[in-house]
């Protein structure tokens, strides 16, 4: 047999949650057993305990924790008032949920281009992005950078852009929590912070649900009320239009146990990452985090334009997957193409989507198997 990966070995998972499942198995099944016995299924102890982690893990005063990520998103803007004729400025290259959250609202995505590097809001093309709202007749409200990839956005000068416009930020973290931007915890630096705990996330459960991070105290308030259908003094007193924003108790119990080991995964994927940018630096675009810390939410190489399928399929020849986030960027998708964009259009976001593939990332690749991609990797690229 010659260098090539042996063709009938068992395919490698892009996301391995059953190694950690293997790890954490005991105890998150202890965990559940005793939601089960003690029947408190919504907004059981188990959810305030999990808050209290969760925001002494990032360092924020409050976490509110939500059914999903895109409704922490959704809940944020809500108690901030979001509506028709409000503009929201928000990148193109990102997951739907940070622009469908906004235009759920009746409000307006606007569309800032990113910068090429890190996948994330160029600060730069903020400005051109608020002229395109204005222009259109908005009245601008918020940004909503995301950490895209799991690399914090530039915080620093969002903010600075945020305070001189007099724009409320809101971090979309749902890729992003656990990572550090300037040393300081993904889920201090706006704000607020959405995060996500879908179970293909850095820090997932074993369905749906999210998070919202602030220091804000009456922010909170009015996210638990917004998250509980709107409630007041009792579940039958509405005083504001809300949803049914709870994350359940048994999500909470698998939460609480998967936040204890946390911090090694950040560290493993760390360690995975800095290897795949070793082996790989010579023949792809591979990411740089400089001063920052990216949890690695998935590592996502860029290839040169029309390679990519091609790369795709040598890869799956060999037992190694594959994934393209993201492969249309919002402005050119149906339900969102519509919505306001810079004066000459977002060049880099469109790039993007046609250079960008991921490997396989998470906080159990072993040495063995990510050699495996490694060696596949090389070869296809050097076979484009």
């Amino acid at each position: 047999m010659n260098q090539h990966a042996r063709l009938d070995q068992a395919p490698i998972p892009f996301i391995d949650l059953a190694a950690q499942r293997r790890r954490l198995g005991p105890a998150v099944d202890a965990a559940v057993a005793r939601v089960l016995e003690h029947c408190q299924f919504v907004m059981g102890p188990e959810v305030l305990t999990f808050e209290r982690d969760l925001a002494a893990f990032c360092g924020a005063k409050y976490a509110v924790s939500c059914a999903s990520g895109t409704d922490a998103l959704l809940m944020v803007l809500m108690a901030r008032g979001i509506g028709p004729g409000d503009a929201v400025l928000c990148p193109s290259f990102t997951f739907c949920a940070t622009a469908e959250v906004v235009a759920l609202l009746g409000a307006t995505p606007v569309y800032v281009d990113v910068d090429a590097a890190s996948f994330n809001i160029d600060p730069q093309n903020l400005g051109a992005a608020l002229a395109a709202a204005k222009a259109a007749g908005l009245k601008p409200k918020a940004i909503i950078p995301v950490d895209l990839f799991g690399l914090p956005a530039d915080h620093d000068a969002i903010a600075a852009f945020a305070a001189a416009e007099n724009l409320f930020v809101l971090d979309d973290a749902a890729q992003g929590f656990g990572g550090t931007y300037q040393g300081r915890n993904i889920g201090t630096l706006a704000g607020a912070t959405a995060t996500s705990f879908f179970p293909a996330k850095p820090l997932g459960c074993y369905g749906d649900g999210g998070a919202i991070l602030t220091d804000d105290a009456d922010l909170v308030e009015l996210l638990k009320s917004i998250r509980a259908h709107g409630q007041g003094s009792d579940r039958y007193d509405n005083v504001r239009l809300g949803i049914t924003g709870r994350l359940d108790t048994i999500q909470a119990a698998v939460l609480i146990e998967k936040l204890k080991i946390f911090p090694e995964e950040i560290e493993a994927r760390d360690r995975a990452a800095r290897r795949y940018n070793d082996a790989l630096r010579d023949v792809a675009i591979v990411p740089e985090t400089g001063n920052d810390r990216s949890v690695w939410a998935q590592y996502t190489l860029r290839l040169k334009p029309g390679t990519r399928d091609g790369f795709a399929a040598a890869l799956k020849a060999e037992g190694v997957p594959t994934a393209i986030y993201y492969p249309k960027p919002l402005h050119r998708q149906t339900a969102y193409k519509q919505h306001p964009q810079p004066k000459g259009g977002l060049p880099v976001s469109d790039r993007l989507a046609e250079e960008v593939i991921s490997l396989p990332m998470h906080g159990y690749l072993e040495p063995d198997v990510q050699d495996r991609v490694i060696d596949a990797t090389r070869r296809a690229l050097k076979n484009a």
